[in-house]
Formats: C-alpha cells, sequence, structure tokens
C-alpha cells in the first residue's frame, strides 16, 4: 500500500510518500510544495497544481493529513484551514480515502510522545525510514503523518482479523 502525508501549509506544504508492506515501511519521496504570489488565490492554485502532480506522479493508494489546531491569531489559522482544504481536496479528486490526524496523535505515533519538538520527529521519521533525507521539517512531519496512518491502518486489520 502506498501512502502519501500531508502536512498543510499555505507557504510550505510538506508532502511524503512511503511503501507499507506488512510491518516494513519503505521511504518513496517526500518534498515541500511552495506557494508565492501576490494573493491568496494565486497561492492556493499553485498548492493544488504541485499537489495533482505529486499524486499522479507516486500514485498513492490513501492519504493522511494533519489536522488544523486553532491558535491565537485567527487570520493565520483560517488561511491555513484554506491551505488544508486543498490538502483534502486534491487526494479526494483522486478518489482516496483520506485519513485525519491531530498533530500530538503523529508525534505520539512516531515518537512516543505528544508533545515532542520537530527534531525528534525528522530523527525518528529517520529512523523508521533508513536513507531518508527529508527536504526540510515540514516533509519530515509529513513522513510522520504517513508513517502515523500506516500504524493507524495496521491497528485497524489487527482488529478486523481478530
Amino acid at each position: 500500500m502506498r501512502i502519501i502525508g500531508i502536512d498543510p501549509g499555505l507557504r510550505n506544504l510538506g508532502w511524503g510518500v512511503i511503501d507499507v508492506e506488512g510491518s516494513r515501511l519503505r521511504h518513496v519521496a517526500n518534498g515541500i510544495c511552495h506557494s508565492a504570489g501576490p494573493n491568496l488565490a494565486e497561492r492556493l492554485c499553485a498548492l493544488h497544481a504541485e499537489l495533482t502532480a505529486i499524486c499522479r506522479t507516486h500514485a498513492p493508494d490513501v492519504a493522511a493529513v494533519e489536522q488544523t489546531f486553532v491558535n491565537k491569531d485567527a487570520v493565520a489559522t483560517l488561511k491555513l484551514g484554506q491551505a488544508r482544504g486543498i490538502a483534502l481536496l486534491v487526494p479526494a479528486q483522486f478518489g482516496l480515502e483520506i485519513g485525519e490526524y491531530a498533530p500530538n496523535a503523529v508525534k505520539k505515533a512516531v515518537v512516543g510522545v505528544g508533545h515532542a519538538d520537530k527534531r525528534q520527529v525528522e530523527h525518528m521519521v529517520k529512523m523508521m525510514l533508513p536513507g531518508v533525507t527529508p527536504a526540510g521539517a515540514d516533509a519530515a512531519d509529513a513522513l510522520a503523518i504517513a508513517i502515523c496512518h500506516a500504524h493507524h491502518l495496521s491497528i485497524k486489520r489487527m482488529k478486523v482479523v481478530s
């Protein structure tokens, strides 16, 4: 099974693709979609185009997207929510089932604690996917989201079997 993990962001949208064979995880690709432009609509359009190309290239079977957390800056939260809309829309356009995970759930699945920092997450991603070089912190987070989804699917399969 091929999973794409997506870490939504308006300027930097991280993505990571892994293959899952039983309990074995293998890195396929990762990167960061960068958006620039004078207005929000152009930036969202750029994210949509880049993420669409990534899904075409890597043909994931399922997707996992990090949930938005609400912070004190309502405008920033709203903009992040719009980028998250793109992160949900593109996999949906490919007919993919989408898992959504809170940031703390991702950290707990990968690091073992829900309040790990970005360095700890990246370190564990490198341990779980030997040889991987994340394109940046956002790409490492996206790979962690994909790993979290792989664990979730594994637990789900075990419940079905028992």
